[in-house]
């Protein structure tokens, strides 16, 4: 009996340190949505860097639902994941999600869209500012200085909508280009679609679009398409489908990303982190102008 009685003892100190052990290696990266290219291949980067350094990594997806997102924090909390990463659905409404993280002392490191509040170790992200900018100067390059635009906006709230369209409109607001029109799709292709059919029988006379991200350009492109009008059209991200349609001679230009780049670097961050080593608070990633 007393043998019994040990060897139960021994599976059970065995099984708790196989739970610890199990916990101790688990990051999570929580998504705003995988119904999009650009969260997709960001997701597999940062799950194959997991892989590569012995971390397992649970992935949630909060369906561009901050209340979704909420519970997704919440139930990694309760998982005692070791650090999570959040690509936020909204950067004002993560706040709560990143509070509850902080209050349960887990590190938390945010990806491509920043958190107005709350505790966060490090932001990886493209510098979206240039990036507009970029767009808005590859416009005025090609269309003229006096280029009559439209810009389609991501979703109101996120740090990567304001961000772009502040770096678009630098060059619009120096006198450069005349914007007729700007107004949110969401970072949507079907919204893009739709806005972009609206905008163009208002203002019929438009030369260029700057859509802010590539799905919105491909929904912009349909439309055009079905217009029958000469409408330059540049997107941004570098998705494969963007990518695959400024090869083609349908976008003109898409600002790339490296979405894949973002989520390595967020888990070799939060390894870095985890190992007591110091981390930057902002880590840019490289952005280029993809043309034919």
């Amino acid at each position: 009996m007393k043998k019994l009685s040990m060897l139960i003892s021994a599976a059970l100190l065995s099984s708790t340190v196989s739970v610890a052990a199990q916990a101790q290696d688990t990051m999570a990266i929580v998504v705003s949505t995988l119904n999009n290219p650009f969260f997709v291949t960001m997701k597999e980067g940062a799950e194959n860097k997991a892989k590569e350094l012995g971390y397992e990594l649970i992935v949630l997806d909060s369906q561009n639902d901050p209340s979704k997102e909420l519970s997704n924090v919440e139930d990694l909390t309760i998982r005692g994941v070791k650090a999570i990463l959040i690509n936020p659905t909204d950067s004002a409404a993560v706040s709560n999600a990143i509070r509850i993280a902080n209050r349960s002392e887990i590190p938390v490191l945010t990806l491509d869209r920043g958190a107005q509040r709350g505790e966060v170790v490090s932001h990886i992200a493209s510098d979206n500012v240039a990036g507009g900018e970029m767009a808005g100067k590859f416009i005025m390059e090609k269309v003229g200085e006096q280029a009559r635009v439209i810009q389609l906006e991501g979703i109101a709230g996120t740090s990567a909508a304001r961000e772009r369209g502040e770096g678009f409109m630098k060059v619009v607001d120096g006198g450069s280009m005349e914007l007729l029109s700007s107004q949110p799709a969401d970072f949507d292709r079907t919204k893009g679609l739709n806005v972009m059919e609206n905008m163009l029988a208002a203002n019929p006379d438009v030369q260029a679009v700057f859509a802010q991200n590539d799905e919105m350009a491909l929904g912009a492109l349909r439309a055009v398409q079905a217009s029958g009008k000469d409408v330059m059209i540049v997107g941004f991200d570098g998705t494969d489908d963007g990518i695959a349609a400024v090869k083609r001679g349908k976008l003109a230009a898409t600002i790339a990303q490296q979405p894949e780049l973002i989520g390595a670097i967020g888990v070799e961050v939060a390894d870095k982190m985890l190992k007591g080593e110091q981390v930057q608070k902002s880590i840019p990633v490289p952005l280029k102008v993809v043309t034919q």
